[in-house]
């Protein structure tokens, strides 16, 4: 059976299981897969182009030891570190990326969670978000957060919850251990269980095999995740992974299809990383990606929000 005759049981209602043989997923054709992943896209997403933007609220001074992360106190990146920023600066963002015709906002911060009177002020700044935003969807992104804070995050308007798991669970473990895989899906299912919609995904390009992404995907699928973002590793000088080579093109693309077969009704949501891509990302948006992350990311920049709206309407494709 080919890809494309997968794809089209896929559009049926059938759904890839972990003990199914897989190996088509790597085999198959670049441009054959992606034809796949395309029709199993335009089926469930239509031609809408979900966009989001992040605001660093919140940098450096973690104490976990995440390899990738050029926010870990453990690593010596040279950027910049603050306590939670004022809301009016917040506000400003926001407002910019409303004007500009985004779909959501969300705030991160650096740290294992965001505790005490940093994260009392980022329940302030949430409230006056809301209050002052009309269009925009909130998301937040703080870590390890108890159901209780998940709670107060959701009464002032928060929708969203972003929280990845990086990385497959076998996989996990070589790239973090000061904290487990299990608390990282404990803070996923707490989110769901407040009704916080879940944006979580991971990294690729860490020195993970295929079947880790493949394994990442499933877990994602088992956790009825809606909203994956795929960072590409940009490995950052100054990190435990800073000697990483960049992946290829065409090992980017490929995982983006095999995520959207895997996740067939998800955002599959280009996120750090489009600049290893020679086309801003659009042969990704029309062969598995329904979202991307927009404007500055973390600590490293790719395309703006003009940029992103041209290449949209570029396309055929809309974020309304």
């Amino acid at each position: 059976m080919t890809a494309l005759n997968i794809a089209e049981k896929i559009i049926s209602g059938e759904r890839l299981q972990p003990t199914d043989d897989l190996e088509f997923l790597l085999t198959t054709p670049l441009d054959e897969i992606q034809q796949g992943a395309a029709s199993i896209q335009k089926n469930f997403c239509g031609n809408h182009v979900d966009l989001c933007t992040i605001i660093n609220g919140k940098s450096g001074r973690c104490g976990e030891d995440c390899k990738y992360c050029a926010q870990s106190a453990r690593h010596c990146t040279g950027i910049d570190e603050y306590d939670f920023l004022p809301v009016e600066k917040i506000l400003a963002v926001a407002k910019a990326n409303e004007a500009a015709g985004v779909n959501r906002f969300s705030i991160v911060t650096s740290g294992r969670a965001l505790v005490g009177k940093n994260f009392e002020r980022a329940i302030e700044a949430y409230k006056i978000l809301r209050a002052e935003l009309k269009t925009l969807d909130l998301c937040a992104s703080h870590g390890i957060l108890s159901a209780e804070q998940l709670k107060r995050l959701r009464a002032t308007g928060v929708t969203s919850y972003h929280h990845n798991l990086e990385t497959s669970r076998r996989f996990f473990p070589e790239i973090c251990t000061t904290h487990t895989y299990d608390e990282r899906i404990a803070t996923i299912k707490s989110a769901q269980s407040v009704g916080l919609n879940v944006c979580s995904g991971g990294i690729i390009g860490m020195g993970e095999t295929w079947q880790d992404r493949i394994d990442l995907a499933f877990e994602l699928a088992a956790l009825n995740i809606q909203s994956i973002p795929v960072n590409v590793l940009n490995a950052i000088k100054g990190t435990a992974l800073e000697n990483l080579k960049p992946l290829s093109p065409e090992d980017i693309l490929r995982t983006i299809a095999i995520f959207r077969y895997i996740n067939p009704t998800a955002n599959v949501r280009l996120a750090a990383g489009r600049k290893f891509l020679p086309d801003k990302g659009a042969s990704a948006l029309l062969h598995g990606a329904s979202a991307s992350i927009t404007g500055n990311m973390l600590t490293t920049s790719d395309n703006n929000i003009c940029e992103d709206m041209k290449l949209l309407a570029e396309l055929g494709l809309t974020n309304r």
